[in-house]
């Protein structure tokens, strides 16, 4: 006990006397002292007095899409730090394919008594989705967030990242730069940021180009690099210089094609991804894309759901976050 004492006190910069008193909960120390010991124990490695632990606010649900896509990892990370941070508990539940369904992690999460879910692109982002699910869950009183992605009809707040600015950032890069023929890689269109990608990429043709007939140079395909190639493969084929991406794993796939067909990335063609996920600026090129504002969204959400646990709901609103382009080495001037 002594030598322990001593660390403690050691690492702290108090006195043993000092350490005895805040693990034994005498009065008399400060509250800086206090957590100044209180951190040494926890980086000793020492197990708190069971009265001196952390208390848990509650659980929390995070569901969030597969991890696989680097952009979910970091959406999940800034939460679950700022949940902790404020003393709850994160619980993370991944969705992938052919795996536990939206529904069933909601209702493992209403089995473990949970204080509120955050939900990001998860159903809601899916027009062919009923707004029931949500709506009975905020019928029992339940704190719900939900991000990226809107469904009318829900007691809850929407945080997103602005997906019209996102492709009026891309094209106005692109056109300044020479392009005209410029594509764009999407996924399936019933998900609402596609749909509002597309709207963003029509209307910024329109404005920057006066171009009304760009529905040839919209390719739809999957949320993956092998979507983005196939989608590539056929907006080379209509000769577009360019191509805007609905994610930078789309993009990692339009410059594998690009590159099979013998073109250089970005001296024969130009590449924009979204997201400016983890690791996205050491691709072979350096990714110029969008990048939504992970950490401010992610502090608007958790700020939002414990504004709903504390009874204090935020007003009812789809609130969207401005993007930033991030310019790399995947664009270039177009070849005359």
């Amino acid at each position: 006990m002594k030598a322990r004492l001593r660390d403690i006190a050691a690492q702290a910069g108090v006195s043993e006397a000092t350490v005895s008193r805040v693990l034994n909960g005498k009065p008399g120390v400060a509250e800086s002292t206090r957590q100044s010991v209180l951190t040494a124990l926890d980086v000793l490695g020492y197990d708190r007095p069971s009265r001196l632990r952390r208390k848990s606010a509650g659980l929390v649900g995070l569901i969030v899409p597969e991890l696989t896509n680097p952009i979910f990892p970091a959406f999940a990370q800034e939460i679950e730090t700022s949940l902790a941070q404020n003393g709850y508990t994160p619980v993370l539940c991944t969705q992938t394919a052919g795996g536990v369904h939206e529904d069933d992690y909601v209702q493992m999460l209403l089995d473990r008594g949970v204080a509120g879910i955050i939900f990001i692109s998860g159903l809601h982002a899916d027009t062919n989705t009923a707004p029931d699910r949500y709506v009975a869950l905020r019928e029992r009183g339940l704190p719900l967030v939900l991000v990226n992605g809107y469904i009318e009809g829900v007691d809850a707040p929407f945080i997103s990242n602005d997906e019209v600015a996102s492709m009026g950032l891309a094209l106005d890069h692109l056109v300044s730069l020479g392009h005209r023929e410029i594509g764009l890689a999407v996924g399936p269109e019933r998900f609402v940021p596609v749909i509002r990608k597309i709207a963003g990429f029509r209307n910024s043709m329109q404005e920057l180009l006066g171009r009304s007939d760009v529905d040839g140079l919209i390719e739809r395909s999957l949320f993956s690099v092998e979507g983005g190639a196939t989608a590539a493969g056929r907006l080379i084929d209509k000769g577009c210089t360019a191509v805007v991406c609905g994610s930078d794993m789309m993009a990692l796939g339009v410059i594998r094609e690009a590159r099979k067909r013998g073109l250089n990335v970005p001296r024969d063609f130009s590449v924009v991804g979204y997201d400016d996920s983890p690791l996205i600026a050491f691709t072979d090129p350096p990714l110029t894309t969008v990048r939504q504002s992970v950490t401010s969204m992610s502090a608007a959400t958790v700020r939002a759901l414990l504004d709903e646990i504390a009874g204090q709901p935020s007003p009812r609103a789809e609130y969207v976050f401005r993007p930033e382009l991030v310019v790399r080495g995947s664009t270039g001037a177009l070849r005359r």
